[in-house]
């Protein structure tokens, strides 16, 4: 009797792992892959943790992509939908891509769509955020948002999420995380810029992340439909 109670057990261990193995085969089965049109190893890491568990992301240097993604549209819409485009052109992989503009009040909603190249081509994180603290030097408007639009390209077919994010641009640098204009903006309902916040915490509040949230969501749905 006890060896026949072992081995009942034993054949529920077994079962049990069976079927937790089975379990993780079909998650890992079911979980898409999408590429992600940025050269931006920054945006890479922040992007990729959003959407951790959710899809498999693949950077350009896996797919074996090099050279610099065209953005020349005059919108931010139109931006992220040039970029996704390229990617898909060349693998006909489900892909997505994002552009984000940082709008200043006091400087007409500059520098908007442009502000990846603020201070001109090739210019640094740094060169954009010096520029920046020049032009707002004396300015007692200082309200900014920060807005990101994500493009989708699902078989070829665009889907737009946006999100937006409002705050104060900062007199001078605070923090060391993020990148990009993140150590002079400070959201909100917060007394600490984006560079000063840690990672998970400004992926909650951020444009990106609320962009991101959106595509998340919408993601999900597609797969409890399916």
């Amino acid at each position: 009797m006890q060896r026949y109670e072992k081995n009942m057990t034993d054949r529920k261990k077994s079962l049990q792992q069976e079927l937790s193995v089975s379990k993780k085969k079909c998650i890992f089965a079911r979980m898409r892959t999408l590429v992600f049109a940025t050269n931006n190893k920054h945006k890479l890491h922040e992007v990729s943790e959003m959407l951790k568990g959710v899809v498999e992301i693949k950077s350009l240097e896996e797919m074996g992509l090099a050279g610099d993604i065209p953005e020349t549209a005059d919108t931010l819409q139109g931006n992220a939908l040039q970029k996704a485009q390229w990617v898909w052109e060349r693998t006909q992989m489900d892909c997505f891509a994002d552009d984000t503009g940082l709008e200043v009040d006091a400087l007409g909603g500059a520098p908007g769509v442009y502000s990846a190249r603020y201070a001109g081509e090739h210019c640094s994180f740094d060169d954009n955020v010096n520029k920046m603290l020049s032009e707002m030097e004396g300015k007692t408007n200082r309200k900014a948002d920060f807005r990101t639009v994500v493009c989708l390209i699902e078989n070829g077919e665009p889907r737009y999420f946006e999100g937006r994010v409002d705050g104060t641009i900062l007199t001078e640098r605070y923090g060391e995380q993020g990148f990009g204009y993140d150590p002079i903006f400070m959201p909100d309902r917060f007394a600490v810029s984006f560079a000063e916040m840690p990672l998970e915490v400004k992926n909650q509040i951020s444009h990106r992340g609320r962009a991101i949230a959106q595509l998340v969501e919408y993601l999900k749905a597609c797969s409890t439909n399916k």
